[in-house]
This record gives C-alpha cells, structure tokens and sequence, in this order.
C-alpha cells in the first residue's frame, strides 16, 4: 500500500488563511510596504481529497472576505484574502485529543523553547 502524506485517511483537513483588513477608499492598500491589521483563521475542512479540502478553503475564506460597512460612522471596509498559509491532512479520526496538527522546528536553546510556553492565564483571549 502507497502512503501519501497529503492524503487525509479521516477526510478532514485543518488549514489557515490569511485575511488583510482594509478601508475601501484609502490610498495604498495595494502598497507592499504599507502595514496592515490582519487575522489568520483556522478551519476544519472536511473533503475527499487535498485539492477539495484547498477548494473548500479558499471559499470558506472568500465568504469572510466581503465588503461591509464598518463602524458608526458606516465606513466601507472590507477584509481581504491574501491566500491560504498552511492545510495539513489530520490522519486521526476527530475525538477529544486527537492530534490535527504538528510542525517540525530546528533546533533550538532550552531557554527559547520555554519562553514559548505559556501559562493558562496567558492563552484567555
């Protein structure tokens, strides 16, 4: 039996896009070196195959992408997808613990690897 890695044997995926918010009328919002407020979100996709699991992403992303007017003062804004950054096959069945996601990080000095621990109290949004 081939193994492919991009291949969900659950048929669920967990990807993340990038969405860049913006004020419809400013001047430079395509100006690479303008600074943005933007949000990376986190999906569970459920697909039969790594390209519907990008299909079904990227429409996700697209819905959270429409123009609205924003604020009292009613300001046309809108947040913009700039693309998908990360999806990922789970290859367990989903239930409470199950593993979706990993990430393989160089070595690096104890003292770093702890500072990106957090405390419970840390994590409340």
């Amino acid at each position: 039996m081939t193994y492919d890695k991009n291949q969900s044997p659950t048929g669920w995926y967990v990807g993340s896009y990038l969405l860049r918010f913006i004020e419809l009328t400013d001047l430079g919002n395509e100006d690479p070196e303008k600074r943005f407020i933007s949000w990376e979100n986190t999906s569970l996709i459920q697909a039969s195959s790594f390209d519907e699991a990008y299909e079904k992403l990227v429409a996700v992303a697209r819905e959270n992408a429409q123009p609205y007017k924003g604020g009292p003062a009613g300001i046309d804004v809108q947040w913009v997808f700039e693309g998908v950054t990360e999806l990922l096959p789970i290859y367990e069945p989903l239930s409470d613990g199950c593993e979706i996601m990993w990430a393989n990080h160089r070595p690096k000095k104890l003292r770093n690897l702890r500072s990106r621990v957090k405390e419970k109290g840390e994590l409340r949004q």
